[in-house]
């Protein structure tokens, strides 16, 4: 584990960032992308451009659009999959640590890092508690739920909003880009905190709500619509530094605020998704570990 920690995930991801915008010759774009499309096992019928040489380069084709159709938004659950992708863990968050595969946890605050001022979210006042798990519920009588999405290189890299919610803060975390896929998982404890992270935090109609887009090995580029202030795996950032920026004082004085479904961000290759909420004792997952899901599909719902 420390020689793999050792190993520069930062500067190959930034020279493979720069390959990835190397246009191709013409000629050169079917055989490559197919290539790609083998390996990965990637559904090219569910694009909204099938023809492989629309793609001037792999950056392109990796954020390619899907057709309106391919992916209907669940109108029935109150929170969605924002993305493709394969559920690693979900269920409610205790003792404040928070399972990124099965047995294998990382701390909840060294995740989000330092607690926002609740006068900034402007979240209802609620029972004050010891714990950074207890302070982020705001309403008495609710619990903190987490799920994890796993994003392979052949899946959609496009994520979108789970839930009506409202961005408020959004934190970013310069760090490491070692591989999310779950084997490596399996063997490093506290990989996301280590890992560069784009944390958005706000609040829905139970009370806190949070997305976390979390960047992997060739997927330093974590890029959020609305946000064009964030630049990610950048040499100008330090790894264990972060740094905020408030949609509330900076930008929106109510904050941005997110449709269920609505175009949220995108990775250039796949990554990972990590949902940390609150909500009320009878929310329900409607998910099995492991399971494929697609952006749209329910994931819970009270």
């Amino acid at each position: 584990v420390a020689l793999y920690k050792s190993v520069p995930t930062r500067l190959l991801s930034r020279a493979w960032g720069r390959l990835n915008q190397v246009e191709l010759p013409t000629w050169l774009r079917k055989p490559v992308y197919s290539l790609y499309i083998w390996t990965f096992g990637v559904n090219m019928k569910e694009a909204a451009v099938e023809d492989l040489h629309h793609y001037r380069n792999l950056s392109e084709f990796f954020r390619r659009k899907l057709k309106p159709q391919a992916r209907p938004v669940c109108c029935l659950h109150s929170v969605i999959s924002p993305s493709d992708g394969k559920i690693l863990n979900f269920g409610q968050v205790k003792n404040c640590e928070v399972e990124q595969v099965k047995g294998v946890t990382y701390s909840l605050e060294s995740f989000l890092g330092p607690r926002i001022c609740r006068e900034e979210l402007h979240f209802s006042q609620a029972p004050s508690g010891n714990s950074f798990q207890q302070q982020l519920v705001t309403k008495e009588g609710n619990e903190l739920y987490h799920c994890v999405i796993y994003l392979a290189p052949g899946d959609y890299h496009c994520f979108h909003s789970p839930t009506d919610w409202r961005v408020s803060h959004r934190r970013h975390f310069p760090g490491s880009l070692m591989s999310v896929n779950p084997g490596v998982a399996r063997w490093i404890k506290e990989l996301f905190c280590h890992n560069e992270r784009v944390v958005l935090t706000g609040d829905w109609k139970h009370g806190f709500f949070s997305l976390t887009a979390v960047g992997a090995t060739n997927v330093g580029s974590i890029r959020i619509y609305f946000d064009q202030d964030l630049h990610t795996n950048s040499p100008s950032y330090s790894k264990g530094s972060y740094n905020d920026f408030s949609f509330i004082s900076n930008n929106n004085k109510e904050g941005i605020p997110m449709r269920k479904g609505e175009h949220l961000g995108e990775f250039n290759l796949g990554s990972t998704i990590v949902l940390i909420f609150e909500a009320p004792k009878d929310f329900k997952f409607h998910l099995k570990p492991g399971q494929k899901i697609h952006f749209g599909e329910a994931l819970g719902s009270l």
